[in-house]
This record gives C-alpha cells, sequence and structure tokens, in this order.
C-alpha cells in the first residue's frame, strides 16, 4: 500500500469515528451543523478542492463537480427543513472515497504485478578495474567495455559472450520457463538471468539502446497509444456528464412548475430537488472511465506476461479483430537455419565429398557455407585450399590438394561444361566437380520450427480464417513447406517489394472489419511489418528494426504465441465490452429508479460504488493469461 493510500484510509475510518461519535452525541441547532460539517471536511475536502479547481479551469462537468453539488445540496436541505440529518451528505462522500481508495488500490497492485512480471531493469554493471571488480551505473557503460555477470545477477547490457558457460533464465523477458544455455561466442541479450557459471561479456550497444531499455519503453509507453473503446469512453463522458446536469436540472424545476401552473397542487420543491441531488449523485460515470483503461492496462501486462509486447491499446483492439495471418517464412516458420539433408549420386565417400564441399567452401561467411562446414564437423585445415574464386550467383572454384574443386549451383556446372544429375529433392542443391569431373550433390535446406504446425492450428482453433506464407525461396521449396505445415496459400520468389505489393492485395481483398496480420523477423520484413493491419516481430529479442517497425513484439522465435496474443486480446476485450454494457445498463436503470422516486441517495450511492468495484474487479481478470 503506498503512503497515499495510507493517508485515505486513514481519513475514511477518522470519518466513520466522527460520524459513530456524533450519532449519539446529545447537541442541535447550528453546533450540531458545525459538529457534522468536520467529518465532512475531512473525507471531502480534496473533491470539493478539486470541484472548485475544474469550475476555475471551465472544465466543470467531472465527477468531482457532480459529488461536490449533490452532497452541499443535501446539507442545504438538511439546514432547509432544519431536520439535523447531515448523515446522508457525508455518507455519500464517504462511500464515493471508499471506491476510489479501492479503485486506486486495485490499479497500484496490477501495476506492481506488471512491474514484478517485467522485472528487468538491472541495478547496476560489474567492471573489472585493477584485478577487482566495480559496481558502475549501466548508463556509464561504455560499448566495446567487457563486464562481468556473476551467478544470480541480471545481465545489464547486450554483448556478446568472451568467456565463460551458464545459463540463462529468460523467463521475464519470453516467458519461457526452461533455461537457455550460452557460451563463449554467443550473443547475449539484456534482461536475462545468469543462473549458474561467471560470463564475461563484451558490450555490443549502449545501455539506452539496449533489449532491456527499449522494452521498458514499449511498456511504459503502451497505455499513450489509446483503443477505440478507450476514445468511445472519452467522447462519451464529454457528452453524458452535461447532458446528466441537465436533466437533473430539469428533473428540480419542472415538476414542480407542473405541480403548480398545471395541476394546482404544492410545488413539493424538497422532494424534487432532493431526488435531482440524487439523481446527480447516481449520475458519476466512474465504473466507465475507471475500469476500460484498467482494463487495457491489464490485457498489456497479462501479454507481457506471456512474452508477448503489444505497444498500445490500439493494437491490442485491433489484434482481437485479426482473420488472416500472413507469414514471412524464414525465420518465422523455419529456424533460418541451413542444413545437409541428403548426398546424392556421389562417386566417392559421402564423408570425404563433404570434406571436399566445406574446404572449398571455407572462406565464405554465406549460410549455406556455414551449413557445410557444420556438417563436416571437424577443423578445417585452409592450408590444403588456394586460388578460391567466387563467382556471384553460381558457387564457387578452389584449389584443394592440387585439385580443382568447382561447388555450386546448375550454372555453375553449365558454365564449366559439366553434365551433373538434376536433384528432385526439395531444397538448396550443391553439385560438386572434382578434376573436371561429376562428383555428385548435396541436398541443403532450412529447418522447420517445432512449434510452426502446431501453431498454424492453434491459429485456425482461434478463429483465423486465412493463413498465407510469404517468400522469396523457390516455389518448390515454398510449396513443400507450406503444405507440410497446413498453411492456406503461398507465395515464392518474391523480393521485399514484392512482400509488399502481395500484402496491399490481400488488404484489398479481405472484408472491411477483418484486419491481417503480417509476422516476419522485423529486420528485412520492415516495409510489411508497417503496412499491414498490425505487425508482429517473430525471433526479436534484441532486433532494434523489429522494435521500431512492429506493432507487437514477440520476446521468442515460438510461433504459437501468435494465437496466445490473439486470444489474450480477445478476452481483453470481451472484458472490455462487459463493463461497457454492464455500467451503462445499471446506471441507466439506477437514474430512471432515482427519477421516479423509487430509489433514495444511500442506494444511488451504493449502486455506484459498487458497479465500480464489480468492474475494476472484473478489469483486473484480463492480467491473468496462464490458461489461455
Amino acid at each position: 500500500m503506498t503512503k497515499k493510500q495510507k493517508i485515505m484510509l486513514g481519513r475514511i475510518l477518522a470519518a466513520v469515528a466522527l460520524l459513530i461519535a456524533l450519532h449519539f452525541a446529545p447537541v442541535t441547532g447550528w453546533v450540531r451543523f458545525g459538529l457534522y460539517l468536520i467529518p465532512y471536511l475531512v473525507i471531502g475536502y480534496d473533491i470539493l478542492l478539486k470541484a472548485l479547481k475544474g469550475i476555475r479551469n471551465r472544465q466543470v462537468f467531472d465527477e468531482s463537480f457532480l459529488m461536490a453539488v449533490a452532497t452541499l445540496g443535501a446539507i442545504a436541505l438538511a439546514l432547509y427543513e432544519d431536520s439535523g440529518d447531515y448523515t446522508e451528505a457525508i455518507a455519500v462522500m464517504l462511500f464515493y472515497q471508499v471506491g476510489e481508495w479501492f479503485q486506486s488500490y486495485a490499479v497500484g497492485k496490477s501495476r506492481r504485478n506488471i512491474s514484478d512480471l517485467m522485472d528487468i531493469r538491472p541495478d547496476y554493471a560489474n567492471v573489472e578495474r585493477e584485478g577487482r571488480l566495480e559496481r558502475v551505473d549501466p548508463d556509464e557503460v561504455e560499448i566495446g567495455t567487457v563486464i562481468v555477470v556473476q551467478p544470480g545477477e541480471k545481465v545489464p547490457i547486450d554483448g556478446i559472450v568472451v568467456e565463460g558457460a551458464s545459463s540463462l533464465n529468460t523467463a521475464a523477458l519470453t516467458g519461457e520457463s526452461l533455461p537457455r544455455d550460452t557460451q563463449q561466442g554467443d550473443e547475449i541479450i539484456s534482461g536475462c538471468i545468469n543462473m549458474t557459471g561467471l560470463l564475461k561479456i563484451r558490450t555490443t550497444k549502449e545501455f539506452g539502446e539496449s533489449t532491456v531499455s527499449k522494452i521498458l519503453d514499449l511498456v511504459e509507453n503502451a497505455s499513450s497509444r489509446k483503443s477505440k473503446s478507450e476514445d468511445f469512453i472519452s467522447k462519451f463522458a464529454r457528452i453524458y456528464t452535461p447532458a446528466v446536469c441537465g436533466s437533473a436540472l430539469v428533473l428540480a424545476v419542472l415538476p414542480p412548475l407542473i405541480r403548480v401552473f398545471v395541476l394546482g397542487l404544492s410545488a413539493g420543491w424538497e422532494t424534487w430537488v432532493y431526488r435531482a441531488l440524487t439523481f446527480l449523485v447516481a449520475s458519476c460515470p466512474c465504473a466507465l472511465v475507471i475500469s476500460i483503461p484498467l482494463s487495457f492496462f491489464a490485457g498489456i501486462g497479462g501479454a507481457s506476461k506471456a512474452g508477448v509486447l503489444v505497444k498500445g491499446s490500439n493494437y491490442l483492439e485491433t489484434l482481437s479483430q485479426t482473420k488472416i495471418v500472413v507469414f514471412d517464412k524464414t525465420g518465422t516458420l523455419t529456424q533460418g537455419v541451413f542444413e545437409v539433408n541428403g548426398i546424392h549420386h556421389s562417386e566417392m565417400e559421402n564423408a570425404k565429398l563433404l570434406e571436399y564441399a566445406a574446404l572449398a567452401e571455407s572462406a565464405s561467411s554465406h549460410p549455406i557455407s556455414k551449413s557445410l562446414q557444420r556438417a563436416y564437423g571437424k577443423e578445417l585445415d585452409r592450408s590444403r585450399v588456394r586460388n578460391i574464386q567466387e563467382i556471384s550467383g553460381s558457387g564457387v572454384i578452389a584449389q584443394v590438394d592440387g585439385l580443382e574443386v568447382a561447388a555450386g549451383n546448375d550454372k555453375l556446372m553449365d558454365r564449366l561444361g559439366i553434365s551433373y544429375i538434376p536433384c528432385h529433392s526439395v531444397g538448396t542443391i550443391i553439385h560438386l566437380a572434382i578434376g573436371g569431373k561429376y562428383a555428385g550433390h548435396i541436398v541443403i535446406s532450412d529447418v522447420v520450427k517445432p512449434h510452426s504446425k502446431e501453431a498454424i492450428q492453434a491459429l485456425k482453433a482461434a478463429g483465423v480464417r486465412r493463413t498465407v506464407m510469404l517468400t522469396g525461396d523457390a516455389k518448390a521449396v515454398a510449396d513443400q513447406v507450406a503444405a507440410g505445415l497446413g498453411v492456406d496459400q503461398a507465395y515464392s520468389q518474391l523480393l521485399p517489394a514484392g512482400k509488399v505489393e502481395k500484402v496491399e492485395e490481400l488488404l484489398s481483398e479481405k472484408p472491411e472489419k477483418a484486419k491481417l496480420a503480417f509476422v516476419g523477423d522485423g529486420i528485412n520484413d520492415a516495409p510489411v511489418l508497417r503496412r499491414a493491419d498490425i505487425g508482429i516481430a517473430m525471433g526479436a529479442m534484441g532486433s532494434d528494426a523489429a522494435i521500431e517497425a512492429a506493432d507487437v513484439v514477440l520476446m521468442d522465435d515460438d510461433p504459437l504465441k501468435i494465437a496466445t496474443a490473439i486470444r489474450i486480446s480477445r478476452k481483453c476485450l470481451g472484458i472490455v465490452y462487459q463493463n461497457i454494457i454492464f455500467a451503462i445498463g445499471i446506471k441507466l436503470l439506477c437514474l430512471v429508479l432515482v427519477a421516479l422516486g423509487f430509489a433514495n441517495m444511500w442506494l444511488a450511492i451504493f449502486a455506484d460504488v459498487g458497479v465500480m468495484i464489480l468492474a475494476v474487479l472484473n478489469a483486473i481478470r484480463a492480467l491473468f493469461v496462464k490458461n489461455l
């Protein structure tokens, strides 16, 4: 409980104690009025000050104004009738403040829950100086500095492990409970917790540009982007408050005038003014104004807990309406890691053919070359390789152990005039010619992510009507991956500009209310991420391009999280609509009962506070996403 909440609770308890004591005090007249004014001011002085400030700033019609007018009017009526019953006015203010305290406590609790879930901000970084570890502010650490992260500490800044091996707890970032192993040469991002071994990390970013800072900024700024539902509440409040004030004035004045001039009866001003004041108390739209933003805030927090960062409530609302999901292939549905899947028609032992291929490609950093080197699995003796020639778009030619080795595609073989055996397998085909003779070919293909097929099924179960895959790969590769995963359509051989054109085409074809989401790796797909109704960055831990271009960032590379994000958004929007219908419905019913004289001020304030409490409790449900 915050200091402010403790002070408010003290005021509430003091007002209750004074009210009980005065109930038994044998005082009358102005002395009674003066004594009852004490608990009224104790519990309501801040509401009166807010109302005066609103009048001074020409922003009259808010809930503080309604409460001030209603309670001061009730006191004025008690003075006019000389009844000495000031309890009702004080109780109205008291119950209102109880509701405000409860709302403040609930919002604070949800903020603390989100803060705990995103407890990734590091307090310090360890820098080794003169053989001793010195704790410094992460902001002071320059790029290229070697920092030390001990077991149990948070990684403060993005970097590369230069010494040590350990397991990392990434739960606060990804929602994934399983630890991740890291070793020398691996990239490491800030916000992870080092669990076992000591790590030395060379920083690659400043603290302000590191993953942890960008994530925290993203979450903290999410509330600044309002959804249509929140805009509706703001517009509704601007129209609703003057309308109920006008209605209360009509209720106070019109019936007495009709009684006098039409029916020839006594005016009954006391009855109708009391009803008008009660009408004002009942009309306070606190449940609506408080619970809707709180629902979105809790929804964004719940998504963060699951490793899904949503940049604003407007994106959460758009995500809930997603009916078409378009995927990039490499790095999204596949791992973007190429592996050797077969060796065909080899004129020598497969291992020997692979050795020649790896040596010929040893100078290249291309993913295909790296996959050949990984498949060979031994340290390469580069002294055996000479005269390497890279032929753009075709392959390489090199001297290995004095023999000319050509490794590449069909074009390279045609260029050298070497007949080759075509391959019918899907993937990248590396033909090899050794000493001018064809020696066989190697099949390399991208690896599908473990959860990709399950992710497509989960999206369809979540109500997504159409899934599409876009890729720059050959048609045969695209069709095979799409068929294996159950993707509805696949478009191949697309450049980045071609992907944008295809998304434009899909946007023009979709129903008006349906939304299209594009899922990419956030680096080369930035134009498409921005063009879609909602852009989702996959595998984007530490990717600046992803955080900048996407509306939603998944903190790991698991495509299964997309369906989770959609279900979270739909749960949140469901809660928002429940609160809107419930709050407006009960409010209108209460106003009708008050206007007809079936509800007094006590019932009005009970209804108002009760509806607010129920709406706030319902809103907090959006924070819990464990079983989605």
